[in-house]
This record gives C-alpha cells, structure tokens and sequence, in this order.
C-alpha cells in the first residue's frame, strides 16, 4: 500500500483523499480536519472497512485513505484484503478500539501507515495526516541518506551499578563519532535514567509525551522529541516525575523504534533489566544483545539468568558479554569461575578507570570520549566493531563466545582507534 511510487504524477490522478467510518463522531471529527486540509468533506464516508473495500474494488484508491477497523472481526486479514484493491502508494491510516501492540505491529507490517486508539482527538489526526503528507511528498529531511543497514543495539546491566547506561551512552557516541553512523540513544528508565545527564543535557519531555499519547508518535514527533547532543547522536531520555506510574502496554516503546529506525542508522537501547519482564518484545528486533556484568555472586546469578532469556526470547540477536570497571585487584569472583558459572567466554573486558569516570562525569561527556587510554579505548572500540559487524559483515556475525576477529574486524577496529593517538599507538 506504501510503496514507492510516481507520487507527482499520481496525485493528479486520484483523489488526495477518502475515509470511511462506522460511526457519527468519528465523521464529525473528521470532516472539518478534511477541510483544514483542503479536502472534501463529502469524502468521509460510513461503512468502515467494508465499504472501503468494495468501493476501491471498482475505482481508483485515494493517494490518503483512512479506515475504521472497529467493525472488524479480523482486522488484520481486512487489512490484507484492502491491500489488493488499494493501489501502490496509497497511504493508509487506521483507526480502532483492540489497545494490542501485537496488532499494530502487524498492521504497520502489512503496509498500514498508522493506527489510531479510540478515543482520539482532532490534533491527533492531524499529527497524522501531516506525517501522511510528508511521506507521500518524499523522504523525511532527518532520514538516513546513505545504504547503510540499520543496526539495533540493546544494552542491559545484570546488576544495576555495573555501568550499562555508561556503556550504552560510551556505543552511541562512538558509533556516532568514529563508525560516522547517525544514532539515536533510546533511554528507556524513565524515571531515573542517566542517559541525558551524562551527555550534560535536558532530557526533555518527548519520552513521556510518547508512553502518554503512543498515537502521536510519527516522524515528526521524533523530529521535535529527540535532544541532539552533535551532529550524529541524539537521545530520547526522561526524568519522569515519582508519582506518575506511566503503566502501558509497550506499544509506545515499539512506535519509538519503527519511527527511530526509519529516521536513523543506528539505534542503542539502554534497557533496564526489569523491561524484559515487562516487555519482552522490545528485542524482537534487536540485532545485538550487550549485557554488562561484573565479577560477584549476584551479577553471575542474574547473568545466567539473563543470557537464558535471550536464547528463548531473541534467538535473532548476537549476545555480547562486557565486563565493566574490571579491577586489578582481587575480584569477588575470578574470571575464569565466572566464565565458567555463565558457560561462554566473557567478550570485552573494560578495566576500571576512576580518574577518566571522574573527568567525564564533571566535563558531561561520554565516558568513551575521555577515556583515551589504549586499555580502556581499545575494548570500547571492539565493541562499537561487535556491534556494527552483524549488519556490515557479508557473512554474518561470529558465533556467540567468540573473541577472535576476522582481518576485515582487525582492519575496521583500527579506523574506529585512528582518533586516539594512544590507543592507536599501543595497537601499532
């Protein structure tokens, strides 16, 4: 329904815009917004998707068409069904009363632009017939230029303390600054989240606006949402008020990463450990699974436990095991009894670097960016390589325990270690 298509010649052919729906509010609604834009308002028609299909069964499909599924049984074969009598191009937009983040996202699968829940408001669909505008107009101005394939990161700490958002922060800037990849830093804790306050920034309100109103979510709601940090990075964080629960069902979660896919090359999710309880199909579409642990009897517990979970849940994703804020001194556990408790290799290992953690907190930039050292700096890099491997590597990722490289890895970790003189030299 969404493909490519001759848009300008196209809109000289059809109508800008039809919808059909079941009930007299929803009509009501829609007519005056269908004259804001210009728009007959006799093209709002009743009968729902029923009527959508047989009418566009015999005539040309609207370059908009907005559809009422509430009368569905089976919205999503309905859906399917209007596929083949809609023309390529056409811009599809939803509305229905089923709140299941299963089914939006299958809907958006099948082709459908957006969904909206009932109850909605006239600024809701407005956010949505402008998205609907823009995409049919032609690329978003933020969208990603180049072939690169996007790659899905998610960070999770075994244990809270060990360190993963300052891991998660340390990959985005540096997928940004020495992979050249426009990233987006997706900060899920949204009450005591660090992602913003370690890059020196306002987190803003565009994640609770998000969790708040899922519909609202579209390009341009990324646009105004996001807070750059530079050229190639920008986060999406939130310091939600204590007394505001912000319960969902983790469709606004899932909206995020279709609309940050679409916009960026790279995502990097700081996920807390409890959201995969929560919401476990946040990493159905994870490329890789980073999980940052620490030499103790518990983080060795949970990281079992964690490393479990993702064979069962997100079988597609390459599991990477950091090591964060490894000490010289004795460990609570050694290395080889915890490699052995989690039955895999430990992947990177990051040594403890108090002096750097210290400066980069005070300056509010990422721990990767100050820490030049060639032992810090190089495993840091080898996992920006991890990462970025999966979905540049001709002939997939390594197998999961790993620690070798191919040359291709060798050679690319190299250019990403160019900017720090130190760890270039003690790489040399």
């Amino acid at each position: 329904m969404n493909a490519p298509f001759n848009a300008s010649r196209a809109t000289s052919l059809r109508d800008p815009f039809s919808a059909f729906v079941c009930d007299d509010a929803t009509a009501e609604m829609l007519r005056p917004i269908a004259v804001e834009h210009g728009w007959a308002p006799e093209k709002v028609n009743k009968g729902g998707l029923r009527n959508a299909i047989q009418t566009l069964s015999v005539s040309a499909s609207p370059s908009i068409l907005f559809v009422d599924l509430s009368e569905s049984g089976d919205p999503l074969n309905d859906i399917n069904a209007l596929a083949e009598v809609c023309e390529p191009g056409t811009v599809v937009i939803a509305a229905g009363q089923v709140n299941d983040v299963r089914l939006y996202r299958d809907l958006v699968a099948s082709g459908l632009q957006d969904y909206l829940l009932k109850p909605f408001t006239p600024d809701h669909l407005r956010d949505t017939f402008a998205h609907a505008q823009l995409t049919i107009s032609g690329p978003r101005l933020n969208e990603a230029t180049t072939d690169k394939p996007h790659v899905v990161a998610a960070v999770i700490g075994a244990r809270g303390g060990v360190g993963a958002s300052t891991i998660a922060t340390s990959l985005a800037w540096m997928l940004g600054d020495k992979a050249n990849r426009s990233t987006a830093l997706l900060d899920l804790d949204v009450h005591f989240g660090t992602g913003a306050l370690s890059l020196d920034l306002e987190p803003g309100r565009g994640l609770t606006d998000a969790i708040e109103n899922p519909s609202r979510i579209d390009g341009l709601f990324i646009e105004r949402a996001m807070v750059r940090a530079n050229e190639k990075l920008c986060i999406l964080s939130a310091e939600a008020p204590l007394n505001q629960p912000l319960m969902n069902d983790g469709s606004a979660f899932y909206q995020l990463q279709e609309e940050i896919r679409n916009a960026f090359e790279s995502t990097v999710m700081d996920l807390p450990r409890s959201m995969l309880v929560q919401h476990p199909h946040l990493v159905h579409d994870v490329h890789v699974a980073v999980v940052v642990v620490e030499y103790t009897l518990a983080a060795t517990r949970d990281a079992i436990r964690i490393l479990s979970w993702l064979k069962a849940n997100a079988p597609q994703s390459k599991v990477v095991v950091v090591a964060n804020r490894v000490s010289s001194a004795q460990q609570e556990i050694t290395r080889k009894d915890f490699e052995q408790s989690i039955e895999r290799k430990v992947d990177v290992s990051i040594p403890l670097d108090l002096k750097a953690a210290g400066q980069a907190a005070k300056l509010g930039q990422p721990f990767a960016k100050v820490a030049t050292g060639a032992k810090v700096a190089q495993p840091l890099a080898l996992l920006v390589q991890s990462t970025i491997s999966t979905v540049d590597s001709p002939e997939g990722a390594p197998d999961e325990g790993k620690a070798a490289v191919s040359l291709m890895d060798k050679l690319s970790l190299k250019s990403l270690l160019a900017k720090s003189p130190k760890a270039a030299k003690a790489t040399a």
